[in-house]
């Protein structure tokens, strides 16, 4: 049978299209039946007899699903959720999968190949497993020790029974592998002891390195501080310049009233005031309270880098005079110090850098007492006159702190010597210009001690006489005549010479005599050559009380609230109670004592060593502090002896008879 062309085999057009036997009619066929069914799925019923629309059955499957979902999407928390599921990254929804503790033990398990590569490498003799099976043993240490004793007596009491067969040699073998077992576990329990104390050895370093860093980081901060505190200072002596020169120019408020005969009455009774008071040749040296102002400006910040410095570690040595260190003194930690040698130089150092900012001039002999309080500074000489100093007036910058600097820098700042081999750096000319105040000039003899605080000054000079000044106006106000003290507390005692004793234990007359004296309000406590301590009251004049124990010149003291401290060339430090008058603790040294001072914890002492003799009060022990240590044990010369100490919250500062200043943390 033939078949009709074009009904039969297909064309091979129709063969490259569709790949079937499928005639172009058979695919207008289906597309009509495809149309259709998309026409009855969108569209409602149709009534096949009237050709109209049937509203039966509402509306058709499709239209409610697609209504229903319009719906969905119109709702925030869906939309949200919709946008939540876009934005999430591919990652973050197979994370999502899983559960949280997959999550951990995969966070846990997984090491990148970076730490991989860093992680180090510890070798140990035993394993992990060793370790643990010798850490969780049988009975613990104590148990050894008892199957041990009991193995001993197993051995001692089967002696006899060694001969009886092999079941005594094979318990014996037993016993044998069970002590080398416990022998093996000891040996592990020992390595792991060394590996803990080299990890903790480890530790420490790494905090040491850790402690240095973070105290170089401090040493800024009140590098810092300072830097802020002289800017401060200066605006501050800025203001006080404008407000003088506006009352300058402001005029008098009333004139002054004139006698009969023309004269200033007022001025006149000053004037014969001033006249019966004192000498001419002193009252007209004196400085006018108007031009010169006594002003003291405390620091806002306090340091407090010393205080994690180890105890005894030297801080800084400077190269301070060339000859023998006669006193000084500071404000604060890595503050402004003071000091005066026998070379006739008053020099003023910023101890942040060690360096000199200028020097006092004015005096015309040695300086043999000062005391800074604030930016106040006091000086009493060998010429027998005391000047007042504010050093707040200085001309100079803070410079950075050398804990910041690197070795480089060290060698390119000539001003910054740390080396003691370094000279001392001359200070600029007019640095300290505008810090004189004015000058107290009564005594006719060398002014061997002094203390002020606030308007009130006491002075102690070898003319035997102690003097009261009112800062305020530059007078003194009060003398006090220690030889006449002390003939009538002999008169008093029934003694019937009444005349100065010296003290047998004087070697040489140059012992001050007043060696050293302190003040609060109307209290007063004065050491002399003949090994006394007087207890003054300012308001009377007269004597509270003596203490008697010192069998040397006093050189020395210090008070509180509570004890009175005293160092004596008697080669020895008393502790005295002020509200009995009783020693209440004495220490002796091999040498003279020139020098001492105390704070809340700590005394320490010049006793005619290499090294400051130092006492700890909260733990009850003497120890050195000072270059004399290090040298002995180089095997260097000796350093010189230290002859004046200065102590203010663990920082302290010792001047040796070589002019050198060492500044120690104590």
């Amino acid at each position: 049978m033939t078949t009709p062309p074009g009904a039969g085999d297909p064309s091979p057009s129709d063969n490259s299209v569709l790949g079937t036997s499928l005639t172009a009619r058979n695919i207008e066929a289906f597309g009509r039946k495809v149309s259709s069914t998309a026409t009855h799925l969108i569209t409602p019923l149709a009534d096949a007899a009237t050709g109209s629309t049937s509203l039966v059955g509402s509306t058709s499957h499709y239209q409610a699903a697609m209504t229903e979902l319009h719906r969905e999407l119109r709702r925030p928390g869906l939309q949200q959720r919709v946008f939540s599921f876009a934005t999430t990254s591919p990652t973050d929804i197979v994370r999502a999968r899983l559960s949280t503790r997959e999550i951990q033990h995969r966070a846990v398990s997984r090491l990148s190949d970076q730490i991989l590569r860093e992680a180090p490498v510890v070798e140990h003799a035993y394993s992990l497993f060793q370790g643990f099976e010798a850490t969780v043993s049988e009975g613990g240490e104590g148990g050894a020790r008892k199957r041990r004793s009991r193995g001993q007596k197993l051995i001692a009491g089967r002696e006899g029974e060694i001969e009886e067969g092999v079941g005594t040699r094979e318990g014996l073998r037993r016993e044998r592998k069970g002590m080398g077992h416990q022998l093996e576990m000891l040996a592990v329990r020992k390595n792991m002891a060394s590996s803990e104390i080299r990890e903790i050895d480890n530790k420490i370093a790494n905090l040491a390195r850790m402690r240095k860093i973070v105290l170089e980081r401090l040493a800024g901060f009140e590098n810092e501080a300072a830097v802020l505190d002289h800017d401060l200072l200066n605006i501050d002596n800025k203001l006080e310049d404008m407000g003088d020169e506006v009352e300058e120019a402001e005029p008098p408020s009333t004139p002054p009233i004139a006698n009969s005969d023309g004269v200033d009455s007022d001025r006149d009774d000053v004037d014969g005031m001033n006249a019966s008071f004192m000498s001419k040749s002193i009252f007209e040296k004196l400085p006018s309270p108007r031009s010169k102002r006594l002003k003291a400006v405390r620091r806002q910040s306090m340091p407090v880098l010393h205080e994690h410095i180890e105890p005894g570690s030297n801080i800084r040595e400077i190269q301070a005079h060339n000859d023998q260190i006669t006193t000084m003194d500071f404000d604060v930690p890595f503050g402004l110090m003071v000091s005066a040698a026998m070379d006739d130089t008053v020099r003023v150092w910023d101890l942040s850098v060690g360096r000199c900012i200028g020097m006092l001039e004015g005096h015309q002999a040695s300086v043999r007492c000062l005391q800074v309080e604030d930016n106040i500074v006091a000086t009493g000489s060998m010429d027998a006159s005391i000047r007042l100093w504010d050093l707040s007036k200085a001309a100079y910058d803070p410079q950075d702190n050398r804990i910041n600097k690197d070795a480089a820098e060290d060698e390119e700042d000539g001003l910054g010597f740390g080396n003691p081999e370094d000279e001392p750096p001359g200070p600029p000319e007019s640095s300290m210009q505008d810090c004189p105040l004015f000058s107290l000039e009564a005594h006719v003899d060398e002014v061997t001690a002094l203390y002020f605080r606030g308007n009130l000054l006491v002075s102690g000079s070898s003319d035997k006489t102690l003097r009261q000044w009112d800062l305020e106006t530059g007078r003194c106000v009060q003398t006090l005549d220690v030889l006449w003290a002390a003939a009538q507390a002999s008169s008093t005692m029934g003694s019937g010479d009444g005349q100065w004793r010296a003290t047998g234990r004087l070697p040489d007359g140059s012992a001050d005599f007043v060696g050293a004296l302190q003040c609060f309000d109307a209290a007063l406590a004065c050491g002399t050559a003949d090994g006394m301590v007087r207890l003054w009251d300012l308001r009377s004049g007269q004597v509270h009380r003596s203490l008697v124990g010192h069998t040397g010149p006093v050189t020395c003291l210090q008070f509180d609230d509570q004890h009175l401290v005293t160092g004596s060339l008697d080669r020895s430090i008393r502790i005295w109670d002020l509200r009995t008058g009783s020693i209440s603790d004495a220490y002796a040294y091999d040498q003279q004592i020139s020098s001492m001072a105390f704070d809340t914890r700590r005394i320490v002492a010049a006793a005619g060593e290499d090294v400051v003799k130092v006492y700890d009060k909260l733990e009850g022990k003497h120890w050195d502090c000072g270059a004399g240590i290090a040298a002995a044990e180089e095997g260097r010369s000796a350093p010189a002896v230290v002859e004046r100490v200065r102590l203010r919250d663990g920082y302290l500062v010792e001047g040796r008879r070589d002019g050198m200043i060492g500044i120690w943390a104590c």
